[in-house]
């Protein structure tokens, strides 16, 4: 049957819209399984009842007629079950419902599978025969098969909207939810703009020419127009964002060097290859080798190949790209986007940023954070080639899509959207008060930065120094690794930017899911392989060289802070303080008379937290990095999509941890902070408070909400609140609690709007 499986797939996806692919679906299972009814019963949401949707056997003006509830029929018992239901005899079953209008009383066996998309049921596959028999166990398998194939086009045709109709009284599911990885905090509502690929180099055939000097020149022509591409779109961003940041077009720039990607094409035209066919030879060589590479960073760079050789056969074939309207509230939506689709945009129309392939650390991730453009990575089941122009809602905190959202879900999130506007528009009012509770209990506020441009907004937001500096950042955007001198120039730009308030730089922290293309790493499970300070420690000349960077570049300032990331023992913080003493004591023999900074381990190793007096005995100071201590804890991997709604950072099991981490800092008499996308939620960040967390550090657009709520919330009020869901073993309980608890104190209003619809 898996040819016939196959097939039936294949005309499915062919089928122009959802109405024609059920009819389909009921024709050819029936044929394949030699029954005499096969139907198709969906779920309507807001009815809450099975509709019959397509037949083949039974009366067919039966559909869109005959309905029932969970708790009726067979159907129902199928759908309330959520197993398929193998009967003989149907009609001597407690359950059986008879309905005259679809003639169904002739036929005695009946087989059902449920049909499921991420653990919601859409619906009821069916089949019938008129002898009495058990259907076998490969039939059971087969029809189980074919209803999750049907789950996915269903869940399609919710996203285009193309199930809308074929309800009962014209109604049908208005909205659909696709889950994939946060690339960029924030969330938007606005109109789906799908670009599609330039050119497609996968067609491009063969050909032999004779006048190579003609095809050279034919290239050189195309790469200059390309080159000229990337500076226009790099100037056309030097308004949003630093020289730093546009420092990813000189990576593309780069490819099409001479002594790269442009070289190679070339030489093969010189064998007589056409340019068209050469750029598609060099081009699909380079993206097979960096996709079959373990490492996830150089996985992503075959985008970035792929995306100029569009780009350069779109010149050669006397193209450019698809012209695009581009509406107010653009949400731009691709397969995979590259930092040049954010280019095109109109300035002021971009709202959002949604891409089927790539994760967080994606380099259009980079720029999406940097520009502060929310923006949603990895969304691997959504149809995208066909959302182009309806209506979408982007939420960058939880990593969500809804297509076609109801008028409740749009007003929801444009509430979001407009509060947000009105918190920014506050800013300068905000900016110069403290973070302190009306009781007078001081939480200061810091901010985590990468890109120069995180600077400006943290000082608009009135942060109150840097929790987290991530030094990988700069390494990311270079070819190789820089100097020690380009490191210095860098880490002096930071600390200058904030003296005299500290700034927190966490040595570099590669590995897992962050890896330089001139540096690969292929593991089998990178998350919990070679990383942090497991590298750095392996290859103390890379650790030492940026040590004294920072140290010389703390000269004059003395604003400076040392972090120490994926610690799991005190042999390795023992190495690491080793090495950070000599390289102090190197910068001191040359001349550059700096104090010791402080030095801190941050905690996102379970381990580290059952060491943490331990620890916090050989160090000043304890940052918590919540989001690979949540990925830990819950061995769940935060950029896989698939699982994505099994990450939460208010799991009983991570609040516990917290606990642990504070109240053993806090006896060895150091002060602990927290970092990552907890310690920006506002709801999240009363509970820290009450914890005893001593700061907070979040990326800055969240600074001014959770500044906002923490002023509203006295102590005894956030330590009875913790107490209350420290009780709970439900992680969806205790979202429902903070919420209900925010609201019953009038401050619901900067919960996170996912979180208002989960509760």
């Amino acid at each position: 049957m898996l040819g016939t499986l196959r097939k039936i797939v294949q005309e499915v996806n062919a089928a122009k819209d959802l109405r024609a692919a059920l009819g389909i679906i009921v024709l050819r299972v029936r044929e394949a399984m030699g029954s005499q009814v096969c139907s198709v019963y969906l779920l309507d949401p807001e009815t809450n009842r099975f509709v019959l949707m397509a037949t083949e056997g039974l009366n067919k003006k039966a559909i869109g007629k005959v309905s029932m509830a969970p708790n009726e029929g067979l159907v129902g018992l199928v759908g309330s079950r959520e197993e398929p239901l193998n009967l003989e005899h149907a009609s001597e079953h407690p359950r059986y419902r008879y309905f005259s209008e679809t003639g169904e009383e002739r036929y005695a066996s009946f087989l059902g599978a449920p049909i499921i998309h991420h653990r919601r049921v859409m619906g009821v596959l069916v089949i019938q025969q008129k002898e009495r028999r058990q259907f076998d166990e490969g039939e059971e398998a087969f029809l189980v098969t074919m209803s999750a194939q049907l789950a996915g086009v269903i869940a399609h045709a919710e996203a285009t909207g193309s199930i809308r109709g074929l309800g009962r009284q014209g109604k049908g599911i208005q909205e659909a939810r696709f889950v994939g990885v946060p690339g960029a905090p924030g969330a938007a509502v606005g109109t789906a703009v799908v670009v599609l690929p330039p050119a497609d180099l996968e067609v491009v055939p063969d050909k032999t020419v004779s006048d190579i000097e003609a095809e050279l020149g034919l290239f050189n022509t195309a790469l200059e127009a390309v080159r000229a591409d990337m500076r226009t779109l790099s100037d056309k961003l030097a308004t949003q964002m630093r020289k730093e940041e546009r420092a990813l077009f000189d990576v593309y720039l780069m490819m099409l060097d001479e002594s790269a990607l442009g070289g190679e094409v070339s030489k093969v035209i010189r064998t007589g290859q056409w340019a068209q066919g050469a750029l598609r030879q060099v081009v699909t060589d380079h993206v097979k080798r960096f996709e079959l590479m373990d490492d996830a960073y150089l996985r992503e760079r075959a985008a970035d190949v792929k995306d100029i050789g569009r780009r350069l056969l779109a010149y050669l074939q006397q193209e450019r790209q698809q012209t695009l309207t581009y509406p107010d509230k653009t949400i731009l939506v691709s397969e995979e986007l590259s930092p040049t689709m954010l280019g095109e945009v109109p300035e002021g129309k971009l709202v959002g940023l949604v891409s089927v392939l790539g994760s967080s650390n994606s380099h259009v991730a980079i720029l999406a954070r940097a520009m502060g453009v929310p923006t949603v990575m990895g969304v691997v089941d959504l149809p995208y080639s066909k959302v182009d122009g309806i209506n979408l809602i982007v939420d960058g905190y939880r990593g969500e899509i809804i297509t076609n959202p109801g008028a409740v879900l749009r007003d929801q999130y444009a509430a979001v959207v407009e509060q947000e506007r009105q918190i920014s528009e506050g800013l300068d009012v905000l900016r110069t008060l403290p973070c302190e509770t009306p009781d007078g209990h001081r939480m200061p506020l810091w901010v985590n930065t990468g890109l120069m441009a995180d600077v400006v907004r943290a000082q608009e937001r009135g942060a109150e120094g840097v929790g987290l500096y991530r030094t990988e950042v700069p390494f990311m955007i270079k070819e190789r690794f820089p100097s020690e001198k380009e490191q210095l120039a860098i880490y002096r730009e930071q600390l200058a930017a904030f003296h005299p308030l500290p700034v927190t730089m966490r040595s570099l922290d590669i590995g897992g899911d962050k890896c330089l293309s001139y540096f690969p790493i292929n593991e089998q499970n990178p998350f919990l392989g070679w990383r942090g300070i497991r590298v750095t420690l392996d290859h103390p000349e890379i650790f030492l060289v940026q040590t004294r960077a920072m140290l010389k570049a703390s000269e004059g300032l003395n604003n400076l802070r040392i972090l120490l990331p994926m610690i799991s023992g005190t042999h390795e913080l023992e190495e690491a303080l080793h090495l950070i003493h000599r390289a102090w004591g190197e910068v001191r023999d040359e001349g550059t008379d700096v104090p010791l900074p402080p030095i801190g381990v941050m905690i996102e190793v379970p381990a580290a937290v059952y060491q943490i007096r331990e620890l916090a005995q050989q160090v000043d100071f304890i940052s918590v990095g919540s989001n690979d201590l949540t990925q830990y804890l819950l061995a769940v991997d935060r950029n896989n999509p698939r699982v994505a709604d099994l990450y939460d950072f208010l799991h009983p099991a991570v609040l516990q941890a917290l606990k642990l981490v504070v109240d053993g800092a806090h006896a060895e008499g150091k002060p602990v902070s927290i970092c990552g996308e907890m310690a920006g939620d506002p709801a999240a960040a009363v509970l820290l408070m009450a914890m005893g967390f001593d700061s907070l550090s979040m990326n800055a657009t969240n600074l001014p909400k959770v500044k906002w709520l923490l002023r509203q919330v006295d102590m005894p009020t956030a330590h009875a609140l913790l107490a209350k869901v420290m009780c709970i073993d439900n992680p969806q309980v205790i979202y429902s609690t903070l919420q209900l608890s925010l609201r019953s104190l009038g401050l619901s209003r900067l919960v996170k709007p996912s979180v208002v619809i989960q509760s």
